[in-house]
């Protein structure tokens, strides 16, 4: 079985795991988020084409769309960070200043 780097919870919450990977978070055309151990923000990079690639760079791509995951987009996510702070990513408010806000801080 492959350790994976995340792992989610219920159905919209996504938990970062391991410090030494970066998450990179698809939901469909909409912004790339990028969840490291320092925080989150907007990726503002060029997403690699391959997990393999993505993984070399210490990233991990995820599509919450995909079966794997949640199967749909949704417009609504939760981010547990290893800072101990959890993030609202509110896909409706995207553009804003109230696209990514601190839901939770210190959830441990």
């Amino acid at each position: 079985m492959i350790e994976k780097n995340f792992i989610t919870s219920g159905r919209n919450t996504i938990i970062h795991k391991i410090k030494k990977f970066d998450l990179l978070i698809m939901n469909g055309e909409k912004l790339v988020v990028i969840v490291s151990h320092r925080g989150i923000g907007i990726y503002k990079g060029e997403v690699p084409a391959k997990r393999s690639i993505a993984k070399k760079a210490y990233q991990d791509i995820i599509n919450i769309a995909s079966t794997e995951i949640f199967g749909e987009e949704k417009t609504l996510l939760f981010i547990q960070a290893l800072d101990g702070v959890e993030y609202k990513i509110d896909y409706s408010k995207e553009g804003t200043t109230s696209f990514i806000k601190i839901h939770q801080s210190h959830y441990i």
